[in-house]
């Protein structure tokens, strides 16, 4: 018959998978978060730059520049709110992993201390065992 340890390992197994899963995923949405954030910068460099050195231009080449800075702006504005999306899903997946992580752990915790029970368990068997054996011993040679 398995011991308890033997019966929950499969639970320990699946935690770990789960926790596994869990990281995976955590490091795909920091990614995601990361080249979002590097874009918005990039959107905000350009916005910088392009807004620089309005002089010597006639007025529909000011207008022109004025509708494409407009546009960047409001790339700007989607980027934001889609940084802003990104990071609560980085944050729902931190503490996804979190819970699997504890739950992980949790349930290492409890097969090694049933493991440890088991072990001393065998070791006390072991010297009543033993201790029989010698009391056996000892009752056939008799008194001397």
């Amino acid at each position: 018959m398995p011991s308890r340890s033997d019966r929950l390992q499969p639970a320990v197994d699946q935690a770990q998978r789960r926790q596994k899963d869990a990281l995976q995923r955590l490091a795909d949405h920091q990614q995601k978060l990361a080249h979002a954030e590097q874009q918005l910068e990039e959107l905000k460099r350009y916005r910088r730059e392009y807004s620089l050195g309005d002089g010597g231009l006639t007025v529909s080449a000011l207008l022109n520049r004025q509708q494409f800075v407009d546009r960047i702006d409001q790339a700007i504005v989607q980027q934001i709110k889609l940084v802003e999306r990104l990071q609560r899903q980085l944050d729902g997946a931190r503490e996804r992993w979190l819970q699997a992580h504890a739950r992980e752990n949790a349930l290492d915790s409890v097969v090694e201390r049933l493991r440890k029970q088991e072990s001393q368990r065998e070791q006390r068997l072991e010297q009543a065992e033993v201790d029989e054996r010698m009391q056996y011993r000892g009752n056939r040679m008799g008194p001397s």
